[in-house]
């Protein structure tokens, strides 16, 4: 059950002003006090608790530490849960963590918050959002199917189920599960819609596709209805231009996040994705991957707010979307509260402030109560504003708390814990602060002595605000005994140090000036006199920073020696090491300094500020700003390019100049002989007698401006094909040599004898041939043909013109006397009287069973011209075939010849014969193998005989034996085993084979048998 949280009202103590200074104070504000109020080392966080979730159990930690322990209230959208009183069958306190058993959507969503309080104060916790999660199943509708024509491009919509929270991630399946389909940058998977994009559906996409959906916060996992996808065939496949059809949308962020920005195009050619960001560079902090179609861009900051676009090409025409990226932050603090102790009576203003976007707005909350929205201000402090604070900055994006505690205390002075130092040190003729800081509440009173003498202020001694003693110019007169005494109106305390003056520290060589080039070595000297009771040490640092010698070693060293120098030496050395070298020589008393200068010169440092200020199409004109000359003027620039058609991105090339020799005080030049149209970085890189420096930072990228091509196709050539068509090829340009958009060419052709050039253009800058089609086009004629390229800026030059010819025609005659006879159950011969005509290249001899197959499933075997007969197979047993032969060329075939038909022979008997035995001869010469007779089947030939293969085990060929008999003698092996294979023979073919293994060694043991026992045998076998 939850009631009304009731407000938290810290009662007053009730104290006149009197006894708030001089009455009895709490025992927890003492002096003697430990304990503390509740400091938060767990807070609940916010959580997605999933509907369908087998462990029926929530839990919201919080643990503070306090002295004493902490007590612990929870709320839960601002009403407090009942916990004390009567069990609730939901919620349940485990220390300080609220466990919520069997939760419900309805009675348990909310923000909840966690209150921890004891004697010294009350502090709540962040607030912590509980929601519940959940990811319906897809609709169990079917899908319709999906039909394309290759080369299009095909959008798949996933349409996900409903859901909570909003962020899913997606897959798609092929088939049947697990099988997800790969992505490249033809196929695309949106992260944002879970939309399955494929740029150009090609034959091979044919299948059926599932969306699968995780929901990452509740571990759960579903997928659609299949759906099926059907490329339609089409040739040629069409040329699409590039079409975004994934387009980010306008993006917040907030400042530390990774964001992803999607963008796809369909189109054929595949087109390449671009990213660029309006008017300025993409951040240094980005990453693009899936081929170009993911720009991430890793801890956002304010600056990578902007405009991006996305563009997508090929070379049928392009596409393009921008939209905003709008970075904004959460809550950040510039200043907060800390725990702190301050003296009763005394002004405190405890003030937080915060950044963000927007704004964030602060608050205050003391124990729990809210103070307002500024800063907390105390004119006189007493013992009841002690407490727990809490501020709290908040915008759209989050809040954030900063807790204290203000402890106002009052006690008399005590130096226990804080004595005057009882030896101090000081150095003659310097300066000595002795610290009296005694703890006391309120501030005390401060006077100093020496001996029995009170001390004041004058030109030499001044005692400070915060009770520290200051002497300048000490002597040894100023030897002795120094004591501190506080009061206030809760008591008095002193304590006492005794003060020794030493001799000062003096530098007796200072270091000089020093001047090197890079590589030589410096020394910079220093010694010092000092009081012969202490150590000195000697302290090196090169412009305020120290050096240090261990980690530095390459470089520097120390060289001690025992009359008080140090010595600094620096090795090989280099322009870093250039600066002002500070010697320290210090005691535990006082320190003394001396500087020098060491100049290093060397190679030039990189100029800055490369930029192009005007550009043409073959030459720019660079600028830049010098570097520094390291103490030797420059005496040359080199100026270096990279383009966009390096075949190593990182190589850079020296560029051709005017002037050619680009003088040390020049701060532009001219880069000439550039290629047009052409993406360029320059960078900048200076000498002077000492060597060359470090390049400069690149140029942003400047493209040269477009021009006419100048370079024609190459290797002209072509000719052949189809009847009626003239084919013209060449080699493309190079895309470096397009000199600017709109790229294409155009191809002239013109019959020998004519003077008049037929012209057509081809827009695809890749393409590589170009087929006229026209029937009056007369065949394996003579034509001369030339292509030149061309831009938005003009033609450029024709090539050189080729000679090619235009298809010949198809044979014009049909072969003759066309005969055929089957040979087996499969194979067949057919022959035929040659054609003559000499455009035939060789014959197309097509087959298929009559009344069972279509023409267009018919067989085809391909026969020399020079050839009258081909054997055919792989065909049916026991059926009828149509056999057709024509000629053919390159442009076709020509028209058939007479049909043939006929009737391929019956099956080979399938059954093997069986072999019954296998007798060695009574001379051990020869084997005797024996088979029953194979009937065949009624759809079967007859046998005409049987076949007998005996060859060696583990070989494929032997000796072929052909019988009409049931049995066979062979010789038998003398040594190792061997195979005989008996198959029946038919006018369909050999039938199905048996096979018997026979041993070398069964024979050596047959010739080894006794006279009588062969008798025996011999004797047996006839009957006696």
């Amino acid at each position: 059950m939850q009631l009304p949280a009731l407000p938290l009202f810290v009662f007053s103590l009730a104290f006149s002003s009197t006894a708030a200074l001089f009455g009895e104070i709490p025992r927890i504000y003492g002096d003697e006090a430990t304990g503390y109020g509740p400091v938060f080392e767990e807070q609940p966080i916010d959580l997605i608790y999933p509907e369908e979730s087998p462990e029926a159990k929530i839990s919201m930690n919080c643990r503070a530490r306090a002295n004493p322990p902490a007590t612990y209230k929870w709320r839960l959208n601002s009403w407090e849960i009942n916990l004390s009183q009567q069990p609730d069958e939901h919620y349940s306190l485990v220390g300080g963590n609220l466990v919520i058993t069997n939760p419900v959507k309805h009675k348990h969503a909310g923000k909840y918050v966690c209150i921890a309080q004891n004697e010294y104060g009350t502090v709540f916790s962040k607030e912590a959002t509980v929601e519940f999660g959940y990811l319906d199943m897809f609709s169990t509708e079917e899908r319709e199917a999906v039909h394309v024509r290759e080369g299009q491009g095909a959008v798949l919509l996933c349409a996900p189920p409903p859901h909570y929270p909003g962020e899913l991630s997606f897959r798609w399946m092929l088939n049947e599960f697990p099988i997800f389909i790969p992505l490249d940058k033809r196929r695309f998977v949106s992260q944002a819609t879970g939309n399955l994009y494929i740029s150009k559906v090609e034959s091979t996409d044919s299948g059926n596709y599932s969306c699968f959906v995780s929901s990452p916060s509740i571990a759960k996992s579903v997928f659609s209805k299949f759906i099926p996808l059907v490329p339609l065939a089409e040739r040629p496949v069409r040329k699409y231009p590039a079409d975004i059809r994934v387009k980010f949308p306008e993006t917040y962020a907030l400042v530390g996040q990774n964001i992803t920005l999607e963008c796809f195009a369909l189109g054929n050619p595949i087109p390449e994705i671009r990213w660029s960001k309006v008017n300025e560079q993409v951040p240094a902090n980005h990453e693009i991957s899936m081929a170009g179609t993911f720009l991430h861009i890793f801890n956002v900051q304010t600056e990578d707010e902007g405009q991006y676009e996305c563009e997508a090409v090929n070379s049928k025409g392009k596409d393009w979307h921008n939209d905003w990226l709008h970075v904004e932050a959460s809550p950040e603090w510039v200043e907060h509260i800390s725990n702190m102790e301050k003296d009763i009576g005394s002004e405190l203003t405890m003030s937080c402030e915060a950044t963000g976007k927007p704004l964030p707005e602060v608050r205050w909350l003391k124990n729990g109560v809210p103070l307002g929205q500024d800063e907390v201000k105390f004119s006189s402090l007493t013992v009841e504003d002690s407490g727990m604070y809490q501020c709290i900055a908040e915008n759209k994006h989050g809040s954030i708390y900063a807790n204290a505690e203000l402890r106002v205390i009052a006690c008399a002075p005590t130096f226990e814990h804080n004595p005057v130092k009882k030896k101090i040190l000081g150095a003659k003729n310097g300066r000595v602060v002795i610290e009296c800081k005694p703890k006391a509440a309120p501030r005390p009173r401060i006077s100093w002595s020496k001996g029995t003498e009170l001390l004041s202020n004058s030109s030499r001694i001044r005692i400070w605000y915060d009770g520290s003693l200051e002497i300048l110019n000490v002597t040894k007169l100023d030897e002795g005994k120094y004591t501190c005494f506080a009061e206030n109106d809760r008591g008095k305390a002193n304590s006492t140090g005794a003060l020794t003056i030493t001799e000062a520290t003096k530098i007796t060589l200072a270091p000089s000036n020093a001047d090197v080039t890079v590589g030589e070595s410096a020394r910079m000297q220093c010694a010092a006199s000092h009081d012969s009771s202490l150590d000195i040490t000697f302290i090196w640092s090169v412009d305020m920073r120290v050096i240090d010698f261990d980690h530095e070693k390459e470089h520097y060293q120390r060289v001690m020696s025992r009359d008080s120098s140090g010595e600094l030496r620096i090795i090989n050395t280099q322009l870093k090491h250039a600066g002002r070298y500070t010697c320290t020589a210090q005691t535990i008393v006082d320190n003394v300094t001396a500087s020098a200068d060491l100049v290093v010169r060397g190679p030039p440092g990189p100029p800055g500020g490369v930029r192009v200020e005007e550009t043409k199409d073959k030459s720019v004109k660079l600028a830049w700003s010098p570097g520094t000359d390291n103490h030797s003027p420059i005496s040359k620039y080199t100026i270096q390019y990279r383009d966009a058609f390096s075949a190593d991105p990182e190589e850079w090339k020296n560029a051709t100049t005017i002037p050619p020799n680009v003088e040390g005080n020049a701060e532009t030049a001219t880069v000439v002989e550039l290629i047009p149209w052409t993406l360029y970085e320059f960078r900048v890189i200076a000498t002077n007698t000492l060597g060359t420096g470090l390049p400069s930072a690149s140029s942003p990228q400047v493209r040269t401006r477009e021009a006419v091509p100048v370079v024609a196709p190459s290797d002209i050539g072509g000719g052949g094909g189809t009847s009626r068509e003239l084919t013209i090829t060449w080699t493309p340009v190079q895309p470096q040599y397009y000199y600017g958009p709109n790229f294409g060419y155009i191809v002239a052709f013109k019959p020998h004898d004519y003077s008049e050039w037929r012209k057509v253009t081809v827009a695809d800058p890749e393409a590589r041939r170009y087929i006229h089609k026209d029937a009056s086009i007369p065949p394996a004629t003579q034509f001369q043909v030339k292509v030149k390229a061309f831009n938005s800026q003009g033609e450029g030059p024709y090539s050189l013109t080729a000679v090619i010819y235009s298809a010949q025609d198809v044979p014009s005659e049909a072969p003759a006397d066309v005969g055929a006879m089957p040979l087996s159950a499969t194979e067949a011969l057919v022959w035929w009287l040659p054609l003559n005509q000499p455009n035939v290249e060789g014959y197309q001899v097509r087959y298929w069973r009559k009344h069972f197959d279509s023409e267009a499933a018919a067989q085809r075997v391909l026969a020399a011209s020079s050839e009258n007969q081909t054997r055919l197979v792989n065909m049916q047993p026991d059926s009828h075939y149509t056999i057709e032969v024509r000629g053919y060329n390159a442009a076709g075939c020509g028209p058939p010849g007479d049909i043939a038909e006929i009737f391929t022979k019956k099956a080979p008997p399938s059954r093997p014969p069986k072999i019954i035995k296998k007798t060695l001869s009574f001379s051990g010469a020869t084997v005797n193998i024996a088979w029953e007779h194979v009937e065949p089947l009624a759809n079967e030939s007859t046998v005409e005989g049987y076949k007998v293969l005996y060859r060696q085990a583990g070989h494929t060929t032997g000796k072929v034996y052909t019988t009409g008999k049931h049995s066979i003698d062979l010789p038998a092996p003398k040594e190792g085993d061997y195979v005989v294979e008996v198959r029946a023979r038919s006018e369909g073919g050999d039938g199905a084979v048996a096979a018997v293994r026979i041993s070398g060694g069964a024979v050596l043991a047959a010739q080894s048998l006794s006279l009588v026992t062969l008798l025996v045998v011999a004797l047996s076998c006839l009957g006696l």
